[in-house]
């Protein structure tokens, strides 16, 4: 009889998250899968001009060999461009989005509270750090993070509004949908007591 009472007393350690905080490896992984489709979708439409090119080129050779080696030449470069073109925007905005959303999960963290502020820190952080790691001068590179600093928080703060207006809502729902449960859980273990009752004597 101890045994479940025992079972009873443990306690969950595990921290809850606050509502509203995105998970960094779910969102990473989309990042990464969105940058891809970008970045490979960008160099397979600018490749249209240069399969205009070999067609030109396919025109004016008679011979038929070498129609096929300049049409196998197009395809081989075709595919390279195509995925060296979402592996770098894959790794681009993947890792863009990692440290947006590591960033603001900390921040969330550090301040107990996810507002918006947690989301303009983050994205004004973001958008400075890339800016420091763009080619160029110094000078250039000090400017370009002023300026991902200023038009990361601008962009961040209405984007950050809106989710954290959309989480609300989403909240709203889930605790009304909670209390029905639980008071239908209430008149089933209400009911269950009666039962027992019933059977013990």
């Amino acid at each position: 009889m101890e045994a479940p009472e025992k079972q009873g007393d443990t306690v969950n350690i595990r921290t809850q998250k606050l509502a509203g905080t995105v998970n960094w490896g779910t969102a990473t992984v989309v990042g990464v899968f969105a940058g891809m489709l970008y970045g490979g979708s960008k160099e397979a439409s600018a490749s249209v001009s240069k399969d205009a090119e070999v067609m030109l080129k396919l025109g004016s050779t008679p011979d038929k060999r070498e129609q096929y080696r300049l049409m196998r030449d197009a395809m081989e470069k075709r595919f390279i461009r195509v995925t060296r073109g979402s592996i770098v925007g894959g790794i681009r905005l993947g890792m863009f989005t990692a440290v947006f959303y590591g960033l603001q999960n900390l921040l969330a963290e550090q301040r107990g509270v996810h507002d918006v502020y947690n989301v303009v820190g983050s994205g004004s952080a973001t958008a400075a750090a890339f800016g420091l790691i763009l080619p160029g001068s110094f000078h250039w590179r000090a400017r370009n993070a002023m300026l991902g600093s200023v038009l990361g928080a601008a962009i961040c703060f209405p984007l950050g509004w809106l989710h954290l207006k959309l989480v609300e809502k989403a909240n709203e729902g889930n605790l009304s949908a909670t209390s029905e449960v639980s008071e239908a859980k209430g008149g089933i273990s209400a009911a269950v007591e009666r039962l027992e009752g019933n059977l013990n004597k």
